[in-house]
């Protein structure tokens, strides 16, 4: 037997992932998570009574602390930008999780801000969105899943202003909706091609106008780039209302807010627009603090949001 091969069954850990290599899940499931409030308070300097524990592991951080923050310097912030991953997965997310990983390791206060991952690329060719090896965000599975339920909200909330809308056009409200240029879709966070195009109301007159509709995927829609630009719970609740559903028959927009959604759909979203807490394999921290889902995040850039700012001031020095 080979010094190599009678090595193998006494290493651990990174040592030996080169010769008996664990998949990802593995790794995740054998990390030794610390409570998601002593991270926050350790790595952070975040009092546990600001932090909402989703289980033990993950948390939501209180938008009052954060407010409470912005009088503080910046920090630093280094931008990992778009990249072609390799073919073994190295991408965004493995080179933003290592990095953060090894500046704490030489001492450095670092925090990583990540998206969240959506159910359609979880489910699809992609996979997970939460990193791989022994450079991920743990807990992986809920993260990748359902997290604190922030998609959901989002979906809820697009949704809502969907059937907001065909009740007023089936009860003819002011102003009055040409049915047939209402321009917003409903959204699933699946990849489903059989919703992308359909024709809804149908089975008689108690189901409003038929006419075509159409899904699409939760974190391509307005409501998520919304979410992903608004600063504070009014800043969101004014988006909302802007966001134009169709014209009238005189080819005039009509917003959310003359149908009077925006208050709804912001109170579906107001503890989704709390920030998210998590952590490394190393147990540092990972935030969500403004990015909310992949696609739509794209819509803006999010420098100027104090969300991301006061995660900043955190981290300085």
């Amino acid at each position: 037997m080979s010094e190599r091969s009678a090595a193998a069954p006494g290493a651990s850990g990174k040592d030996n992932q080169h010769l008996a290599p664990k998949s990802d899940i593995e790794i995740s499931q054998a990390a030794k998570m610390r409570p998601i409030i002593e991270v926050a308070r350790d790595k952070l300097g975040i009092p546990g009574e600001h932090v909402q524990p989703y289980g033990h592991y993950k948390g939501k951080i209180s938008l009052d602390y954060i407010s409470s923050l912005a009088g503080q310097s910046d920090g630093k912030l280094i931008l990992v930008t778009a990249i072609t991953p390799t073919p073994a997965g190295e991408g965004k997310t493995t080179t933003t999780v290592g990095l953060t990983d090894g500046l704490n390791y030489i001492g450095k206060k670092a925090l990583c801000c990540l998206r969240e991952p959506s159910l359609g690329p979880c489910f699809g060719v992609k996979g997970g969105a939460a990193g791989g090896g022994y450079a991920q965000v743990v807990p992986m599975e809920d993260i990748n899943l359902h997290f604190t339920g922030d998609f959901h909200a989002i979906g809820a909330a697009n949704n809502l202003l969907a059937a907001l809308i065909d009740n007023h056009i089936y009860w003819g409200g002011e102003p009055k909706i040409d049915s047939r240029r209402v321009s917003w879709r409903r959204v699933v966070d699946m990849n489903d091609r059989a919703l992308r195009s359909i024709v809804s109301s149908l089975g008689g007159v108690s189901n409003g106008f038929a006419r075509e509709d159409g899904f699409d995927i939760t974190v391509a829609s307005e409501v998520m780039a919304i979410f992903c630009l608004a600063s504070d719970f009014a800043d969101l609740q004014r988006r909302l209302g802007d966001i134009i559903v169709g014209q009238t028959r005189e080819k005039k927009s009509v917003r959310a807010s003359e149908l009077k959604a925006a208050g709804s759909m912001a109170a579906l979203l107001k503890d989704a627009i709390a920030p998210n807490l998590v952590q490394t394999l190393e147990n540092n921290p990972r935030h969500q603090v403004p990015q909310g889902g992949p696609e739509a995040r794209h819509h803006g850039d999010r420098r100027d949001d104090p969300r991301a700012q006061n995660a900043w001031r955190r981290r300085q020095g």
